[in-house]
């Protein structure tokens, strides 16, 4: 499973930590305040209709999170993934799980479902495959309104234009740069709404969702982005994340026990774990200074009680394996620091 996906899959997660309790609260007022019918939930009529109308919106919501650029900005980390597999389809919703990567074929529910290879073709970044294949459940809507393609061909997934890191916050807001960039680049009031509001693709001159002609050709031999670290390096990290894994599902299984000042410190730190990994395996000039800090402040967190080691006992030696990380990464740190003047 590639590091990428977990890290994403921890921020999803973590930003529901603050979240979740918004989202309920919304739905609950918006529901006693503004529901129109209650529908009887013991009708069979009442979950048909209403499977037929969810997946019906989430066939255009998913096509407007595809073709509307500032909605592609949240939705492209989703797609970022080179690879196609058990690790894709844990980011899927559990009712999606069918669209895994073990399955070919599906015979004539390939008329009806969305199948694991129409959603293969939905991740890919051929020309052919690009803003095609929508459905959440029912492959129906794509063939009603035009976004249906067959998997005809060998599928390279990912985005059409790479993003080729590891760290976190390039990955989930690197488009929203690109936006800010280009809308201001943009003659034009309606031009900048267009570059908002429009696909993805689009400049001035050009059809609503772009040239297909200027999505970059894939050959089918293109080698998934992977980092230059020693396997030294990559074994650090390694370790470092799952030590990070353990804070973080405790951190879940506590949360309603957890002070808002701990969780707000718990969340942060690991989200610089992450952050410092990434610059770790970038192979980033100021990686050995971060990470230098965030062992530091580990241990400042034990020390204050806002995080602890996952076994008790073992808290002596994650003060000792932190301090000779401490002291590995300072030293880099300096020499990098004393060297940078002569360059």
């Amino acid at each position: 499973m590639r590091y990428s996906v977990w890290v994403i899959k921890t921020i999803f997660y973590l930003s529901s930590l603050f979240s979740r309790s918004i989202e309920l609260t919304s739905y609950i007022y918006i529901w006693e305040n503004y529901s129109i019918i209650s529908l009887p939930w013991d009708s069979l009529w009442t979950w048909y209709l209403t499977f037929l109308g969810v997946d019906f919106g989430y066939y255009w919501f998913h096509r407007m999170a595809h073709e509307v650029n500032i909605l592609w900005a949240a939705h492209q980390t989703h797609h970022s993934s080179e690879g196609y597999n058990l690790s894709t389809a844990l980011r899927q919703s559990v009712f999606q799980i069918y669209t895994s990567w073990v399955i070919d074929n599906l015979g004539p529910l390939e008329l009806i479902l969305n199948t694991p290879s129409h959603h293969r073709v939905h991740h890919g970044r051929n020309r052919y495959c690009v803003d095609k294949n929508y459905a959440g459940t029912l492959i129906i809507w794509d063939r009603i309104f035009g976004t249906f393609e067959a998997e005809n061909e060998k599928v390279v997934y990912g985005l059409t234009h790479p993003i080729n890191t590891f760290e976190p916050f390039k990955v989930q807001f690197h488009h929203l740069v690109n936006i800010w960039t280009t809308f201001w680049a943009t003659p034009g009031f309606f031009n900048k709404f267009s570059v908002m509001f429009k696909g993805p693709g689009w400049s001035p001159g050009k059809p609503r969702l772009g040239l297909s002609e200027e999505i970059p050709e894939v050959k089918g031999n293109e080698v998934p982005f992977s980092s230059s670290a020693s396997q030294l390096l990559r074994i650090y990290a390694v370790v470092q994340f799952a030590l990070m894994l353990t804070f973080y599902e405790e951190t879940f299984a506590d949360k309603a026990a957890l002070s808002q000042v701990t969780l707000l410190l718990r969340v942060c730190f690991i989200i610089l774990t992450l952050t410092s990994i990434g610059f770790l395996l970038d192979q980033k000039p100021k990686a050995a200074v971060l990470e230098t800090f965030r062992c530091l402040l580990f241990l400042m967190l034990c020390r204050f009680g806002h995080l602890k080691p996952f076994i008790p006992s073992l808290s002596f030696t994650f003060e000792i394996f932190f301090s000779i990380c401490i002291a590995f990464w300072g030293v880099k740190s300096m020499k990098q620091l004393v060297s940078e003047p002569w360059k």
